[in-house]
């Protein structure tokens, strides 16, 4: 068996093309999507990066893993204590780990280990190749990899190959000269001159209008590509325009890569599977070119699955986790997987269990389905939970990093995508019905949490001080804000943050 996981980073499924997309952005991913079984109804358990890859990696929610952030105790999963072997869990029972105990080959092609401090990743890969630039790397260096590691292994009937690229995430990087969308009008042009001055107006925080690269608003000589301020729609128009080049960039590249694929006569038989870490907010929420909310368009992701014997060109609606695509490769694999055990501490064997539930059969059949709601959080920019159901999204905001986010929003997801309208006191009853399916989640998660934790880590990050991107920034972006007209800001913030105000790193 051939698997092939193409992970672009930071990509949004509303902007490909096979998702309905108006721009031709995704060609070769779209090709693909027509052999395979498209999920319209994905997410990450966990965003963003760090966070939402430890739980597609494990199987396990970031509750049980302890890996909700991007610093301090948090951006290091649970230590497992007596119950762990010679070898940790991600070294025997993750993703590649059960690969390669299916007989396959297991390699990957990704700098986020490094970049990440993410060790474990790397657990049950036989092989891994970092291109040494932390994420910076363009995918015109990953791809040449990807060729390289296929040629030197025609005669292999079983691996599974990992590749990552970096391209729609910031600072975007496509070369010079590659511009496919400067002369093309936005498929949808939904931001307003009118909205965007009550952004910049009511909205501060790191990415907002006035700080798209941080807290300070300084650009980056190396990166020009990159926008620094939203000052009017021209300048969001550009941001998309990027954003939209560097899945073209990514998906040029994956090409390439499914071409050596037919070359070698074995795109047929190869499992192909395309998803992300998580999407992008481009102005939604206030936010510009960053992942760091729990909302619909950070944690709904893509997925194309391109399995032998799938239901070909088939579309499946239905809730799903990435913490659901380990098991659900298992159950594809069938008799390849052996069953392991792992030694509880009160002496006994039990079965290895994961929080993901398997939708093997809507691969094979097209049809939908899923879970009934999902529980998506945020912990490295805000801390957030929300609960997705029906045509709606529930946010629960516990540490809005400095963003004045109101602590209840509701937004109706299927009429309003880009969540302009917080229908939350309109819909009381709606905010009561996510606020009980949360509540329920997390005392259903913490009664059962596998490393025997007695502390939800949500609470620990805001006990550090608060989410790693924001903490100890609070006393000079205050002093910013009041430089640049935006004193009502920092009067609200040093209010609603006494504490953090003496925090300075």
């Amino acid at each position: 068996m051939r698997i092939l996981y193409v992970d672009i980073d930071t990509m949004r499924p509303d902007h490909l093309g096979c998702y309905g997309y108006g721009r031709n952005t995704s060609p070769n991913i779209d090709a693909v999507a027509a052999e395979g079984v498209r999920f319209e109804d994905y997410y990450c358990s966990d965003a963003p990066c760090l966070p939402s890859r430890a739980a597609m990696m494990t199987g396990r929610f970031g509750i049980h893993t302890g890996c909700i952030g991007h610093g301090g105790v948090n951006a290091e999963m649970c230590h497992e204590g007596r119950e762990r072997g010679m070898a940790d869990f991600n070294g025997r029972y993750n993703l590649p780990a059960v690969m390669r105990r299916a007989g396959m080959k297991t390699v990957t092609i990704s700098s986020f280990p490094d970049r990440h401090g993410a060790w474990w990743f790397l657990g049950g890969f036989d092989e891994s190749y970092n291109i040494g630039k932390r994420g910076l790397e363009s995918a015109d260096e990953v791809s040449p990899i990807a060729l390289d590691w296929l040629k030197r292994n025609k005669d292999r009937s079983d691996w599974f190959l990992h590749v990552h690229m970096w391209d729609p995430h910031i600072p975007y990087r496509a070369p010079d000269g590659f511009d496919p969308f400067a002369d093309e009008e936005l498929p949808d042009p939904w931001l307003t001159e009118e909205l965007l001055s009550w952004q910049r107006a009511n909205k501060p925080g790191s990415h907002s209008a006035y700080e798209v690269t941080g807290y300070t608003g300084v650009p980056e000589p190396a990166f020009p590509r990159q926008p620094v301020q939203v000052n009017c729609v021209d300048d969001f128009r550009n941001i998309i325009n990027q954003y939209d080049a560097g899945i073209l960039y990514a998906d040029t590249h994956l090409g390439k890569i499914l071409d050596e694929l037919r070359r070698q006569g074995i795109y047929d038989d190869t499992a192909i599977i395309i998803s992300s870490d998580h999407g992008e907010d481009l102005g939604e929420m206030g936010t510009y070119c960053e992942h760091g909310e729990a909302d619909y368009i950070t944690t709904h992701i893509p997925l194309i699955v391109k399995w032998p014997g799938c239901a070909a060109g088939s579309v499946s609606s239905g809730f799903h986790y990435n913490v659901d695509l380990l098991p659900t490769l298992m159950e594809l694999l069938g008799d390849k997987v052996q069953p392991v055990r792992l030694v509880r501490v009160a002496g006994k064997l039990n079965p290895v269990t994961y929080d993901g539930v398997s939708f093997a059969e809507h691969i094979l059949t097209g049809t939908s389905g899923g879970r009934d709601h999902l529980v998506v959080s945020q912990c490295a920019h805000v801390c957030q939970r929300s609960v997705r159901f029906e045509d709606w999204i529930y946010i629960r905001t516990y540490h809005d990093g400095y963003h004045l986010t109101e602590d209840e929003e509701l937004f109706n997801v299927a009429e309003d995508p880009h969540q302009l309208h917080d229908l939350a006191h309109e819909h009381p009853e709606l905010c009561w019905k996510g606020a009980w399916m949360l509540e329920r989640w997390v005392a259903d998660n913490m009664r059962s949490n596998i490393q025997h934790t007695c502390v939800d880590p949500l609470w620990s990050v805001i006990h550090e001080g608060g989410p790693y991107h924001c903490r100890g920034y609070l006393y000079d972006y205050c002093q910013r804000l009041e430089e640049t007209g935006r004193g009502d800001c920092a009067e609200a913030l040093r209010k609603k943050y006494p504490r953090e105000l003496e925090e300075r790193y």
